[in-house]
């Protein structure tokens, strides 16, 4: 396990990488096809920056990326922005409204400060998945994509209920970058259907007219 994780280290480092989680993104992409050339992507939970790097290559010049993050991203990366600040804060997602009003792919690579106690983990991490799709259901375009990391426990099936209820096509994947005794895995979603919902303690509801 420790001899593929210092694997990943060192190509990471020969790449220019920012870390070896930038594989992860390379490899669930190479498979879901979630950012094309031109697109505008969402990165949530950027720092250090891994994600952004690797999906402001994947846009092109013709894309977008904007990443946002409690703890400062240093590197710059072409045709992408950064923004420091709490993605449950109203004022950072309006930041983000004014670099783009919609995007076409949401990631998120959002983790809890990890306690050791599996379940309160579980839950923080649910939550992070619950704030990604409530921003999904105002930033996302239509037919848009949805990328997001779980520690899996008792709530993941619940969570990728009301996952489908918003996407066409939902796929729990282990990129092969991540460590196998790792409870982390990501959640694939495309298809947005784009319909007038919000999120209130967790449950779906209608809008009211």
């Amino acid at each position: 396990m420790y001899q593929q994780k210092d694997g990943y280290h060192k190509m990471a480092k020969k790449e220019g990488y920012k870390s070896r989680a930038s594989f992860k993104l390379i490899q669930l992409n190479k498979k879901f096809n979630i950012i094309k050339k031109g697109y505008s992507v969402l990165d949530l939970g950027a720092a250090p920056g891994g994600w952004m790097q690797i999906a402001s290559t994947l846009v092109g010049d013709s894309g977008v990326v904007v990443g946002i993050d409690l703890k400062m991203v240093k590197d710059k990366f072409p045709n992408s922005y950064f923004i420091q600040g709490d993605i449950f804060e109203e004022e950072t997602i309006q930041k983000v409204k004014e670099i783009k009003e919609e995007f076409n792919t949401i990631i998120s690579d959002l983790a809890p400060n990890t306690s050791g106690i599996r379940s309160l983990d579980h839950q923080k991490s649910i939550d992070l998945c619950y704030r990604a799709l409530e921003l999904s259901l105002n930033l996302l375009q239509f037919k848009g994509n949805l990328l997001i990391k779980i520690f899996q426990g008792e709530d993941t099936k619940e969570l990728v209920d009301d996952l489908k209820v918003e996407f066409h096509y939902v796929k729990i994947s282990k990129p092969e970058s991540s460590r196998s005794a790792s409870r982390e895995t990501y959640v694939v979603c495309k298809g947005f259907k784009k319909r007038k919902l919000k999120i209130e303690d967790k449950e779906l509801t209608e809008e009211s007219a």
